[in-house]
């Protein structure tokens, strides 16, 4: 991975930062990307970042709108040279029952958490093929797998990420590109660990292993799935949940 060039979307998030600081460990040239109004929190990220010993580019760009993300590629090419790594982890949530589920509420999950694995990957897909060279993980969750409760918008758009992901692993293995996911259960992030205490006990024991996910776990799997040492690996999932969700 030395010296490759990494893209994670949406990487100034809890498990987006995990992924960043794991690529870095691991000698990627790294570019965190950050919705365009969050300028001054991606700032206040990259110093942090690089405080702590992890020199990041953070680049603006709007994963629901395919000019914008033309625009953040151009620009991680330009600083930082042709994406061999891309992480598709941009992800939000609108959650509400069917019944009330309002069709914004539907279109935002879908074209955030789906539309956007289209808008970026179409943008490096070509360019990974020509050279002979690849690695996309796209992070799906355990919801996508079992569904949940008030949660048809994130669910279908989840489980949208194993078909991409599949269908591409297929186009790209003979060129030299994988295409993998990773579907975390329950991780340790600050929005997690905001939930009112008694409710994430009830979380906790619903995980056989007794505890929540770190968002290390979750870089680290990354990191292998987009080492070049896993190259005859493709179109797999890899579930880490600490058990909740077997299959």
């Amino acid at each position: 991975m030395q010296n490759r060039v990494a893209l994670v979307t949406g990487g100034i998030g809890g498990i987006g930062t995990a992924i960043c600081i794991e690529l870095a460990k691991g000698g990627a040239k790294v570019a965190a990307n950050y919705y365009p109004s969050d300028s001054e929190l991606a700032k206040e990220w990259q110093a942090k970042m690089k405080a702590d010993g992890f020199d990041v580019m953070v680049v603006p760009g709007d994963v629901t709108n395919i000019e914008s993300c033309q625009a953040m590629i151009a620009q991680v090419e330009q600083e930082l040279g042709s994406v061999d790594i891309l992480i598709n982890n941009a992800g939000i949530t609108r959650d509400g029952t069917f019944k009330k589920m309002s069709a914004e509420q539907w279109n935002a999950v879908i074209d955030t958490n789906l539309n956007s694995v289209y808008n970026v990957t179409a943008q490096v897909w070509n360019g990974m093929l020509d050279r002979g060279y690849g690695r996309i993980v796209n992070i799906s969750s355990v919801n996508g797998q079992k569904g949940q409760f008030g949660q048809a918008n994130y669910s279908a758009a989840k489980a949208g990420i194993y078909g991409i992901t599949k269908a591409l692993a297929q186009e790209g293995a003979a060129k030299g590109v994988t295409v993998n996911s990773i579907s975390p259960g329950y991780i340790g992030t600050e929005m997690v660990m905001a939930i009112p205490e008694n409710v994430r006990e009830k979380i906790v024991a619903q995980i056989p292993v007794g505890r929540l996910g770190q968002p290390s776990e979750i870089g680290r799997a990354v990191v292998f799935l987009a080492g070049e040492e896993a190259g005859f690996i493709t179109g797999s999932n890899l579930a880490i949940n600490g058990g909740q969700h077997m299959f």
